[in-house]
């Protein structure tokens, strides 16, 4: 019994340390969660088989036990049924142990990846086009062949006819169009000088007063993805402040990511759960309660990482068919400004991104009873 004994501890042992807990940022959740049946499928089954175990051993005591007349005997067998009776209680308990501890570290592992995440989005949103550079493009003010044309019209404008614009309307970009058109009309430029000057500034016009919308629209559609970003990098700190709060770990998430603390993060956590094995009641209890509840706060927060990256991919995909709406792109394509075209470039690589890089963390039904519940059903 002692070598069969010692043998189901060396398996389990050595199962454990094939899936040793290491931050790795090279793995993905869904990973860490293949990782995390497969632990808890070693981790029940080799328990199960020793409660098993006991379990018929206490079997056949209940069978002596009947019919038995010696008093002796009788209370030896008794005392024997208590100690396999309390034997089978506490591979319970280690049982439920290891199952948290897994399940904690995997999640552990899990917000550190979507953390990671959450700051390349940040690093993403914050490279994306500026509005003044979107500015530039909506503005025909802004293009060096319409201010040209502009001057032009100025030098050669009738005395007697056109208007100026005030200093703030001059910024305006229709009504500087406006007057730009109303002083080309009453200028003394002959009709095929007329004609020849707005064909160097046509695509210009063309684009800027087609694009202004749709272009302001990419940009502050990105600015209320990027605010949501932000709102997502709280949850997730305040979800890591609340996650290692049983545990007495006291350092940020962004302390801990900063100073590589992870190794001690665990070292919090063996001890807490060290604590937990020797403590009985009540307060065991709430011990494994503790640490159980902040896995449901990790799930929502999943759910809460899911529907924003679902969210930010549809809007790229929308950005996409804007920039590419613009029906005179062919014919204007070597007089569109540069912004334009790098615009497209990010936006395409955006895509690719939530599509790839930040994609949503699935979770299928087997997956989050296993999470929640530390449970998993054999094959």
């Amino acid at each position: 019994m002692k070598k069969r004994a010692l043998f189901t501890a060396l398996c389990f042992w050595m199962a454990l340390n094939t899936y040793a807990f290491k931050f790795d940022d090279d793995v993905s959740p869904e990973d860490i969660l293949v990782e995390l049946t497969q632990q808890i499928r070693t981790i029940n089954s080799t328990f199960s088989r020793q409660i098993k175990a006991q379990e018929i051993i206490l079997s056949q005591v209940n069978c002596q036990l009947i019919g038995l007349s010696d008093d002796h005997e009788k209370v030896n067998l008794l005392i024997q049924k208590d100690q396999i009776k309390e034997s089978i209680e506490q591979l319970q308990k280690e049982n439920n142990a290891e199952v948290a501890k897994v399940r904690y570290l995997k999640g552990l592992q899990i917000i550190k990846i979507l953390y990671e995440k959450v700051l390349s989005l940040d690093h993403h949103f914050a490279s994306v086009r500026t509005f003044n550079e979107i500015s530039k493009m909506a503005n025909p003010n802004q293009y060096p062949e319409y201010n040209k044309l502009r001057e032009l019209i100025a030098s050669k404008k009738d005395k007697k006819g056109g208007f100026e614009l005030t200093s703030l309307l001059g910024t305006n970009m229709i009504a500087s169009v406006m007057q730009t058109f109303s002083n080309l009309v009453v200028s003394t430029l002959s009709k095929d000088e007329r004609e020849a000057e707005l064909s160097k500034v046509e695509c210009i016009l063309d684009f800027s007063l087609r694009m202004q919308k749709d272009l302001n629209t990419i940009y502050f559609e990105t600015a209320f993805l990027q605010n949501n970003n932000q709102k997502i990098k709280q949850d997730i700190e305040t979800l890591f402040k609340d996650y290692t709060k049983p545990i007495a770990y006291v350092s940020s998430l962004e302390s801990c990511r900063t100073n590589d603390d992870w190794e001690n993060l665990t070292q919090k956590m063996e001890e807490y759960l060290k604590k937990m094995k020797t403590t009985i009641g009540s307060t065991q209890f709430k011990m494994q309660i503790n640490i159980d509840f902040p896995i449901d706060r990790l799930l929502q927060f999943i759910a809460q990482y899911n529907n924003f990256i679902d969210q930010g991919g549809k809007f790229y995909e929308k950005f996409n068919v804007i920039l590419n709406s613009y029906e005179n792109e062919k014919a204007c394509e070597t007089k569109l400004p540069l912004e334009y075209k790098k615009l497209k470039a990010d936006i395409n690589l955006a895509i690719e991104k939530f599509n790839m890089a930040y994609k949503p963390v699935e979770i299928n039904g087997s997956k989050m009873k296993e999470i929640l519940y530390g449970i998993n059903e054999f094959d």
